[in-house]
């Protein structure tokens, strides 16, 4: 057996100790057609509001520019499957969805201490220079990941695997370290469509492409103003991110429950009351989501979510929820009251209290909110 066999075996059984499921190893050169697709989806304007995938894509693109020195990408992928599938919980409109992976621990901080503890000891039996990564540098991990035969991209984007189904969370190892690559995944989506029509905002434009601005995932959590009215009806009641083409994959018949403790489902995340979430003030919500992926959006876009889902739910009991943030010191939240109210109260009753507050709101964004709401709803009586 050759050196870098021996040691590419040695580690891929220290990483699965420390609780990876897979481990794959491909060539820093492994994605030429990366560069060329990434600018394609940056000048459609598929990227939406987050310009650091921009600023980042000369980086992004190529792994020898992020490093020039590595030699092996390690590509390793966590399992997160769910106990159950998530979507019934759609069902509950007074009550919020908040997608499965942020349901526990930041996973982010979980899995950047396994690769840490991995590459150490990577490190030092190789002797050799490594890099952690997770999610948020500027790798483009599931290209990465496809080459390496970790999985294979979707027609959601999303990378496949045949022993765990699309349930993966992603890091990648630089090293300088010579490891066997393994071979590429091929594709085996077939003629499948059902993560592309079950999107409730249709976000994929054509298969293997994703629109973040009509995202759910992308306007919940990455959108920081307002979300355009004629996606918020198809946002129903998730308030933090969603799992829809995640959990219709057919390959999730081979999914497993994930066994990382710290990542594993909080009966407290799940369907949560929505009139609660309502009452929550900037320092209650960072109480309620410590250590969660929650936190990062801020009250104020939590909050936005929140009402959206209040509007879509159909429960005139929820109105007040919504009249009560009219006060909000938050434009956004305010605009977003509005836009529940609307939706929930009869048309008398949205045109009363437009009265009593257009008057003294200097939002512009809030008017336009009260204005659209009162046509709205002169128009569905009509």
């Amino acid at each position: 057996m050759k050196a870098g066999e021996a040691l590419k075996g040695v580690f891929v059984e220290r990483a699965k100790a420390l609780g990876f499921d897979i481990v794959r190893i491909a060539r820093p050169d492994a994605i030429p057609l990366a560069p060329e697709r990434l600018q394609a989806w940056l000048e459609a304007g598929h990227h939406g509001s987050m310009e650091w995938m921009a600023d980042t894509a000369e980086r992004r693109a190529d792994p020898r520019t992020l490093w020039p020195e590595v030699r092996s990408v390690i590509l390793l992928g966590l399992n997160y499957g769910p106990n159950d599938n998530p979507l019934a919980e759609l069902a509950h409109k007074d009550r919020g969805y908040i997608s499965v992976y942020a349901r526990n621990r930041d996973y982010h901080d979980v899995i950047k201490g396994k690769l840490k503890e991995a590459a150490g000891f990577l490190a030092s039996k190789a002797s050799s220079d490594v890099k952690v990564f997770v999610d948020t540098a500027p790798v483009m991990e599931k290209p990465l990941a496809e080459s390496a035969g970790l999985g294979f991209q979707g027609k959601h984007t999303v990378v496949v695997s045949r022993e765990f189904g699309n349930w993966l969370f992603l890091g990648a190892i630089f090293t300088t370290a010579e490891l066997p690559a393994d071979t590429l995944e091929s594709n085996h989506c077939g003629s499948c469509r059902r993560c592309l029509d079950i999107c409730p905002t249709k976000a994929f434009p054509a298969p293997y492409q994703l629109d973040a601005r009509r995202c759910i995932s992308y306007l919940t959590i990455e959108h920081k103003g307002h979300i355009p009215a004629e996606l918020r009806p198809g946002i129903g009641n998730r308030i933090f991110g969603c799992d829809d083409c995640l959990a219709v994959c057919p390959w999730n018949k081979f999914a497993q429950a994930g066994r990382e403790a710290r990542l594993v489902q909080r009966d407290d995340l799940a369907l949560l009351p929505l009139a609660h979430l309502a009452r929550l003030d900037d320092p209650a919500f960072r109480a309620r989501f410590a250590g969660t992926p929650i936190k990062r959006t801020g009250r104020d876009r939590f909050i936005r979510n929140v009402l959206i889902a209040i509007g879509n739910s159909g429960d005139e009991g929820l109105a007040g929820e919504a009249e009560r943030l009219l006060d909000d010191a938050s434009p956004l939240v305010r605009a977003m009251a509005v836009w529940a109210l609307g939706r929930l109260l009869p048309s008398e009753a949205v045109a009363e209290r437009a009265a009593e507050r257009l008057e003294r709101e200097n939002d512009p964004d809030v008017r336009e909110e009260w204005h659209t709401a009162m046509a709205t709803r002169i128009e569905a009586v009509a």
